[in-house]
Parts: C-alpha cells; structure tokens; sequence
C-alpha cells in the first residue's frame, strides 16, 4: 500500500491543512492523531472520512478516545516500537516549534509598551526621550524580527521532519499488510482489501471476481526438498503473481501457507478463468532453484477455484464458494481452473 505517496507540492498544502485541524481538538499530537487526519484531509480514506464527520457533526471534538478508535477501525496498524518512536519524534517537533512561537510571541510583546512611551515621549516633546524610545523601539522590533526568523526557519524543519515521520509511517504501514516472502499482500492485506471493497460508501464494485489458488502437493515438496526449497516454491510463485496481477484495484495476497487469493474487481467470471489459466500455464516454469547446491524443482503445479460476486454476498461467502471451486479442482485432478 501506497496510499500517502502524493507530489511534494500536495504534501506541503495537506501539512499546512492537518495541523491546524489537530490543534482545535483534544486529542494529543501523536502519530495516530496525525495519520487520522491526514487520510481524512487527502480523501484516500472514504469510509475513515464518513466516520470522522460523523464524529463531528453537531460540533463534537475529537479527544484520544475517538482518535484510538478511528484508528483502530479505520487506519491499518503500526507495530509498538515504530508508534513509540515516531510519537517521540513528533512530541520532540511539537515542543520545537512551540518554544519558538513562544520566543516570537514574546518578543511581539515588548512592541506595545514601546509604542505607547513612544506616543507619551512625542507628546512631551522631550528629544531625548524621544531618542531614547526610537532606539528602544528599533532594538525590540530587532528581536522581533529575529524571533520571526527562527520562527519561520523552524517551521521549514519540522515540515522536513514530519515528512520523514509520515514516510516512516507509511512503510511501517505497508509492511503490515505485506508477506515479506513473497511480495503480495499478507492475511491481514486480503481481509482489508476485502472490507474497502465489500463496505465502501459507493458500494461493492458491479463486478466483483475472486480467485482461490493452490500449489499442489506442497507438502511433498517440503518434505522432499526440505522448507528452504519450498519457500523458493511460494517466492517464485508470489512473482509470478506480481508480474500477472496487474490490472486496477486488482490484488493478489497470500491467504495462508500456500493458498493465494485473486482479488479481481472489475472482472467477469470468464476474466478471472482466463488470468488464473495464465497463472497456472506459467507456474510449472517457475525457475526454482536451491541456493547452496543449485538443485532445481520444475513441474511444481497449481489449482485454482474461481468465482463472482453475487447479490447478497459478503467476504465470507464469496471466499467460501471459490474455496468450494479449489477443492473441485484439487478433487478433479489437480493444475486445473475451476469455476463456480
């Protein structure tokens, strides 16, 4: 997911936008307080966004409660220590550039009283005293200005730093919902990809396809070849998806162990038959090959079940019936496309 990837210029105006919004609410400054925000204020989050302005209707705020649940609900998690240090990073920024509001507001402070015994001094007229305050009123409007300076100069770092967070953010982001063997989504990306389709506010897409797929006698590679080589099987599959899926909104995950899953919207029954048909003729030439002693497996196989949406359905059901479709496959033989 690269869901926060937006050209500088858009992540300049979307910073100036987010921070102003976080500071009229309760809810501290932290990192899930900001990536609540900033997926409402970009519009990548439709149904984050329904939920933010439900909570705002009526001019309700947005204290930590609200944010932990929305987060929670709506924004895929950050592990423990990533939260943590990047909360430190973003407090460490806050208190930066609170000092320096502080220091310019302060010295925006002495500008008053100047003026006044400026006026009181001209009134007099008393030309030393009207010296004295011209010189006074210079140094304090020096400070000012100084104060402004360093103002503006930390306004400029803390956007470098709070892009460098929210980047941090974003791979820790997508590394949650990524299976680091074999490239595609993980359990927790499907069943995500799967809600974002089944619970958008515009509704599920008008066709909707899914492709269940198996790598057949997989056991028996393992225990043949051993683990290593069998991760090599699902490696060199996970490519094969990556270089085939590639249609919009279309997903490819791994379901579990070594089930995949096609998530096609957009896709006809026949369209879903056709790209797992494609997957199928390509795997038995997967090059799979054992590091250490350069030992080869070829002709590994897969079976596939394939079905679409219909009215009434939900993820459950759909998974369900192209699991039903694989098992025929799996019964009938085996490297085969069934559809359902």
């Amino acid at each position: 997911m690269t869901r926060y990837l937006e050209p500088a210029s858009r992540s300049g105006e979307l910073l100036r936008l987010v921070l102003p919004r976080m500071s009229q609410h309760p809810a501290a400054f932290n990192p899930l307080t900001y990536a609540v925000w900033y997926e409402h204020l970009a519009g990548i989050n439709a149904k984050l966004s329904a939920a933010v302005e439900k909570c705002l209707a009526g001019g309700g705020k947005l204290d930590d409660a609200a944010i932990a649940r929305l987060h929670r609900d709506h924004v895929a998690d950050i592990d423990a220590e990533t939260a943590a240090r990047v909360s430190g990073s973003m407090q460490r920024v806050m208190e930066e550039l609170r000092q320096s509001a502080s220091e310019a507001g302060g010295s925006a402070g002495e500008v008053a009283p100047r003026l006044e015994a400026l006026s009181r001094a001209l009134a007099g007229g008393d030309a030393g005293a009207v010296a004295a305050e011209v010189d006074g009123m210079r140094a304090s409007t020096s400070r000012l200005q100084g104060a402004l300076d360093v103002l503006r100069e930390q306004v400029q770092s803390s956007r470098g730093e709070i892009e460098r967070l929210r980047g941090e953010l974003d791979r820790t982001r997508e590394e949650a919902v990524m299976c680091a063997l074999t490239g595609v989504l993980n359990r927790k990306g499907f069943e995500q990809r799967m809600r974002e389709l089944f619970e958008s506010p515009r509704g599920r897409p008008a066709s909707l396809a899914l492709a269940m797929i198996d790598i057949d006698h997989f056991k028996r590679i393992n225990d043949e070849h051993g683990h290593l080589m069998g991760d090599r099987v699902l490696e060199a599959l996970g490519r094969v998806l990556r270089e085939t899926v590639k249609a919009p909104g279309a997903a490819a995950a791994r379901y579990g162990g070594e089930e995949f899953a096609l998530v096609l919207p957009g896709h006809t029954a026949d369209e879903a038959a056709e790209l797992a048909e494609r997957i199928r003729v390509a795997t038995p030439g997967m090059p799979v090959r054992q590091r250490q002693s350069d030992r080869k497996i070829a002709g590994v196989t897969i079976s596939a079940g394939v079905t679409v949406a219909r009215a009434g359905d939900d993820a459950t059901t759909l998974v369900a019936r192209a699991d039903a479709a694989l098992y025929q496959s799996k019964h009938g033989g085996r490297n085969r496309v069934t559809v359902a």
